[in-house]
């Protein structure tokens, strides 16, 4: 398992409290493919919970680092079945799930799921829900998303189960969304255009101390069933958080102006256009800092005392970030959120494409350079690292995908040199990993069918090759001429990706 920075889970105040006959309590974490939830899960490992996770895909569970360590139950928060099996035996539950990737019916989605587990706990007899919820001011309207947040808190604090929600504001961390919104828009950005929402003030919290919060409230009195409120210790307005992450990056203070006419919908189109962000996330986030988010008590430390040397200062979380990006060692991603309508299935065995409509392009290339070294590039492949051929074709694809609303090559990727199943890469997820043999990329950009890329290091007795397969399943007419009009591109795409991959493995001896 990867080494945990702060919080790691063995401190002497996050420890698992054993049950009365001495054995490991259990947690269930729904969420533990998710940001939060991918960091907390291994956390609870070291502070010697038995983890039990609920998953969409045991598969892309199972591949995680620490996947192994734990019971993998395969459904959704909407499965009663699957729920009722997950909760079995259960001393706390986390519930991390949200809903910024879904479609327009998320609120009604967000409390039947919540209702669903609700009660499953409560039949089980689950010992506390913990619920990471969203910082809000009372008494005002809030932005749908925001509105979900605090209805699904009532569910739970409404229901039999002692429950603690915990309410967050903006986190700051490596790999998180708020964090790369604001790291790109100050990089990119010389002067700032923005909407007025800059001027209000909100309460950042850095993730260790979101991950401190939510492991002391594994071990709270069963009594506690109320909603608190977590911040960091600075309140800052929005723009003065863009600058506190220039100081700590070593860049210029931006200029930024606040202009009316910027609703939430442009300014989302804004930061798609010029941050790796998507639309789709960066609209809830940019909808919930409309108001202004403080921490309006500190009634959490009389529930969960404040980790030993005070909470993360905002420009020492900015600089633990940057640190872990400049490393390579970002623990988890908003880049690994499952995309709302994106193809999930899997690659058809051979024997399935009978009787279908499929186009492929194969490539195959001998290379002087050994099995490790080919490898080595192709696990590597895609965002900073780019795609080895014809970058201007990548960019504009890239732009094509998120003017139509998709994730764009903008997306990047987690790690630079480290791929596992479920990872997003660019408009791509990870199907597959054999490791040393192949990987198999999943398309999530806008197209009229589904596609996948698969890219093999094999051998023989004559020495390495490399193999590349692009896989297109049209759906309709559209996909058929979609496949026609890019058909000349995958001649200077693909074969160019072939010389370049090998040329560039060749170079590694």
């Amino acid at each position: 398992m990867t080494e945990l920075t702060s919080p790691t889970g063995e401190e002497a105040a996050l420890r698992a409290a054993p049950r009365a006959d001495g054995s490991a309590p259990r947690a269930l974490v729904l969420g533990a493919t998710g940001y939060v939830g991918g960091r907390l899960t291994p956390r609870l490992l070291a502070a010697g919970y038995r983890v039990r996770i609920l998953a969409r895909d045991a598969g892309r569970a199972a591949a995680l680092p620490w996947g192994a360590e734990c019971e993998i139950v395969e459904g959704s928060a909407d499965d009663a079945d699957a729920v009722a099996q997950a909760c079995a035996d259960v001393d706390v539950l986390f519930y991390l799930i949200h809903s910024m990737n879904a479609g327009k019916d998320f609120e009604d989605a967000d409390a039947r799921a919540a209702g669903t587990v609700a009660s499953a706990a409560a039949d089980a007899g689950v010992g506390r829900v913990v619920y990471l919820g969203g910082l809000h001011p009372a008494g005002v309207a809030l932005s749908p998303h925001l509105r979900s947040r605090v209805a699904v808190g009532e569910v739970f604090l409404g229901s039999p189960v002692p429950a603690l929600v915990l309410q967050a504001g903006v986190v700051i961390g490596s790999g998180s969304a708020s964090f790369e919104m604001i790291r790109h828009l100050t990089e990119v950005l010389p002067y700032m255009p923005a909407p007025r929402w800059v001027r209000n003030r909100i309460q950042p919290i850095a993730v260790r101390d979101v991950l401190h919060y939510l492991l002391g409230a594994a071990r709270v009195a069963g009594d506690v069933n109320r909603a608190v409120d977590i911040g960091g210790p600075d309140v800052l307005r929005y723009g003065q958080m863009m600058n506190g992450y220039a100081l700590a990056a070593g860049l210029p203070q931006r200029a930024i102006a606040a202009l009316p006419v910027l609703t939430p919908g442009l300014a989302s189109h804004w930061v798609n256009l010029v941050t790796p962000v998507p639309r789709s996330i960066a609209r809830p986030l940019i909808a919930s800092l409309q108001n202004e988010c403080v921490v309006k008590d500190r009634s959490v430390d009389e529930i969960v005392p404040p980790p030993e040397g005070g909470l993360t200062p905002y420009r020492r979380a900015v600089e633990l970030a940057l640190g872990r990006v400049d490393a390579d060692l970002v623990e988890t991603s908003w880049r690994d959120a499952e995309v709302s309508g994106a193809p999930s299935d899997p690659l058809p065995s051979d024997p399935g494409w009978a009787g279908r409509t499929v186009f492929t392009d194969e490539r195959s290339q001998r290379t002087r350079a050994t099995e490790h070294d080919l490898w080595t590039i192709i696990v590597g492949i895609g965002g900073e690292n780019g795609w080895y051929s014809s970058p201007l074709l990548w960019a504009a694809r890239g732009w094509m995908d998120r003017v139509a609303g998709g994730v764009g090559l903008q997306r990047g990727r987690r790690s630079r040199s480290v791929t596992h199943v479920g990872d997003a890469i660019d408009f791509w997820r990870v199907e597959a990993v054999e490791d040393g043999r192949l990987l198999r990329l999943r398309a999530e950009m806008k197209v009229p069918g589904a596609a996948w890329l698969e890219l093999r290091v094999a051998s023989d007795e004559q020495g390495t090759h490399y193999e590349q397969r692009a896989v297109f399943f049209p759906r309709g007419l559209a996909g058929r001429l979609y496949w026609l009009a890019v058909l000349p591109f995958h001649g200077l795409i693909f074969a160019g990706m072939a010389t370049r991959i090998t040329a560039a493995a060749e170079a590694l001896r």
